[in-house]
């Protein structure tokens, strides 16, 4: 990854940890204060030859840094590390037909609706589940959780395919 391309990465870092820290934490959408987790896009808009080292640091470091302003002890880089280390095994799984092409990265407009909202609701649903699950740290009450991790799945699914309408235009 070029130092261009890095350095673009790490203005996404800053806008999305901002945006999730100083906009979406202060919505809530239920009684169960349920609030979209949009920031996980860090990890899914990456390019596909990203080295999973790297996917691994960004996604702890978002993580990490989601963590402090949330006080949730490690929760967020719990899951986000996961979905980092998942993601190639995961988009071998879901890749088209011909495989990626070198150089492209995953975005609506390369792959149309049906593969980037198969490919949101995968990874932010197993995001979520870990995360509400550790931070549930328990099992009791586990109806409870599920139906936070469904709720805060499909808002963020929605806010993420949104996204790359209005901030990842063609």
């Amino acid at each position: 990854m070029s130092l261009n391309i890095l350095t673009k990465y790490i203005g996404k870092f800053v806008f999305f940890a901002l945006l999730q820290v100083l906009v979406l934490q202060n919505i809530q959408l239920t009684d169960f204060g349920i609030s979209p987790q949009i920031y996980v896009v860090l990890i899914l808009l990456l390019p596909f030859e990203t080295p999973g080292w790297m996917l691994i640091i960004f996604g702890f470091t978002m993580g990490l840094s989601i963590d402090i302003f949330y006080d949730t002890g490690g929760s967020h880089a719990v899951a986000l590390v996961f979905i980092a280390f998942i993601r190639p095994t995961v988009l071998q799984f879901i890749a088209p037909r011909g495989g990626y092409e070198s150089g492209t990265v995953p975005r609506i407009f390369h792959f149309g609706v049906s593969w980037f909202a198969r490919y949101t609701v995968i990874f932010v649903f197993i995001h979520h589940f870990i995360y509400f699950l550790v931070e549930a740290f328990s099992f009791s009450d586990f109806h409870i959780t599920m139906l936070k991790v469904f709720l805060t799945t499909i808002f963020s699914t929605l806010l993420i395919v949104l996204s790359q309408f209005l901030i990842f235009r063609k």
